[in-house]
């Protein structure tokens, strides 16, 4: 919709309206002037008629033309007609172009208007009467469509209405500017509330005027001084609610390592007493020993992922980057996973035709893949697990496809939040839910993204990008990586 500016809108509306009443006034007034012409010329029409056949009846014959012509002249805009019942004129005093039948009808009809070379006209007959009842005496008397007043009636009229109309105009565009200035005012003020990028001023409007604009300005006023105090609770807030994170992170990351350095030798002594050191352990012995093992590695992989994410939300996670050979990370970690699924019946494997070297911190890309990996792993109870790399443009698209139970789709858009797991996945697989949020922010780190593609009881499959190593890179790399140093693929899928 196309906005108006009040401001030459308002003066136009009283300019119209000002003429609008002003030609409603000239055109009621000339039809006023008109009516009482017509009332005034059918007035002295009826009266000269009626006095001439009064005269007429007891003037000679011989006389009677002369006192018509006198009487016309006498009566200046007068016309005088003497004229018999069948329509023929005996004596015509006026400016003629009257016809019989114009006759006929003016002496039928008494009285009325009649348009003849005078112009129009008011006419009024009147019979001499006996013994003359056969002629009888029509005036006419002028009665103009124009009466000469309109000319004055209009300049009049005209004078007075552009006196007021400006002055009205004036005022209203007095007025008009004068809102205006105060609702760009609260435009501008208003705008720059909403800018994010500018800084809220916080500040009043003075009211200037108790108006619909002042009333709006007072409103405005209320709603900036709620929103300062919105604003003020809402810093509040912030700052207590940073605090409270930045204590939780230091406390999950200060509890990790208290935990890490026990964890450590509950592990050491259970590889200790599994290697039979200290004397061989009977089968159920151990069968405990390795529930201890496999419990310590479990909690302090969880212990591993609490730091590595209070780590990325404090910003203290910091990248070594350099070019790494994702083929080689990829087949290290698909091998160690299938050690850990040789219970399962999982065909793990990699498809990547040549090595694809990227800038990378190459212990983070291992720890990414290997909790995607895991995860495919941990929910496939049958079927394919496949690592597929490939080059995409600048970047290097890795993906973990699994045939797995797969995702639900209004789960999709939280699996990658920390603490969030698919429904039954903490019941049934355990974990914390901090593999996939850490996974996420390493890729992001990296400058990648990192997507999930999934149906439900059919698999999963989690692709995300790395940028590929420059020549440039390669050639600061301390670990430079070419085609030839990359051993090839085994021609087995590792089971």
């Amino acid at each position: 919709m196309r906005r108006l500016s009040l401001l030459p809108v308002a003066p136009l509306l009283v300019v119209l309206i000002g003429l609008a009443a002003a030609v409603t006034i000239v055109a009621l007034g000339v039809s006023q002037i008109r009516r009482t012409g017509d009332r005034e010329a059918q007035l002295r029409a009826n009266t000269v008629a009626a006095a001439m056949a009064s005269r007429l009846r007891f003037t000679a014959l011989e006389d009677r033309g002369q006192l018509v012509d006198e009487a016309a002249q006498k009566g200046g805009d007068i016309e005088l007609l003497l004229v018999s019942q069948d329509g023929h004129i005996v004596t015509d005093a006026s400016l003629g172009g009257v016809s019989r039948e114009e006759i006929v009808r003016m002496l039928v009809a008494g009285e009325g208007v009649s348009a003849t070379l005078g112009g129009r006209q008011r006419f009024g007959t009147r019979p001499l009467g006996p013994p003359l009842e056969h002629l009888s005496v029509i005036a006419l008397a002028a009665a103009p469509e124009t009466p000469s007043e309109t000319l004055r009636l209009v300049r009049a009229v005209a004078a007075l209405t552009a006196l007021l109309v400006g002055i009205a105009a004036a005022v209203t565009f007095s007025y008009a500017r004068a809102a205006n200035d105060e609702v760009a005012l609260l435009r501008e003020r208003i705008r720059k509330m909403a800018d994010p990028k500018i800084e809220a001023v916080g500040t009043t409007i003075p009211i200037r005027a108790l108006d619909e604009v002042g009333l709006l300005t007072m409103a405005f006023n209320t709603l900036v001084d709620r929103f300062i105090a919105a604003e003020k609770t809402y810093r509040a807030d912030l700052a207590e609610a940073a605090r409270v994170d930045a204590e939780r992170l230091e406390f999950l990351a200060g509890l990790s390592h208290e935990l890490r350095t026990p964890m450590n030798a509950i592990l050491g002594f259970s590889h200790v007493l599994e290697s039979g050191v200290d004397g061989p352990l009977s089968g159920d012995a151990r069968e405990s020993v390795e529930i201890i093992r496999t419990s310590g590695e479990h909690l302090r992989t969880l212990i591993d992922d609490i730091l590595d994410l209070s780590a990325l939300e404090s910003g203290e996670l910091k990248l070594t980057k350099r070019a790494v050979d994702v083929r080689r990370i990829a087949d290290d970690v698909v091998r160690e996973a299938t050690a850990l699924a040789r219970h399962k019946k999982l065909e793990l494997s990699v498809e990547c035709a040549s090595s694809v070297v990227v800038l990378a911190d190459k212990r983070r890309v291992r720890q990414i893949l290997t909790n995607l990996v895991s995860n495919a792993v941990k929910f496939t109870p049958h079927g394919t697990v496949i690592v597929r790399i490939a080059e995409r443009g600048r970047f290097a698209l890795i993906d973990v496809a699994d045939t797995g139970y797969g995702v639900p789709e209004n789960e999709r858009a939280v699996i990658f939040e920390a603490y969030r797991q698919v429904a039954g996945a903490r019941l049934h697989h355990g974990g914390a839910g901090l593999g996939l949020a850490t996974v996420k922010q390493l890729v992001e780190l990296h400058g990648g993204d990192i997507r999930l593609t999934s149906v439900v009881s059919e698999g999963s499959t989690f692709s995300f990008r790395l940028p590929l190593a420059s020549e440039e890179d390669l050639a600061h790399s301390e670990t430079r990586v070419s085609v030839s140093s990359v051993l090839p693929p085994d021609p087995e899928k590792v089971r």
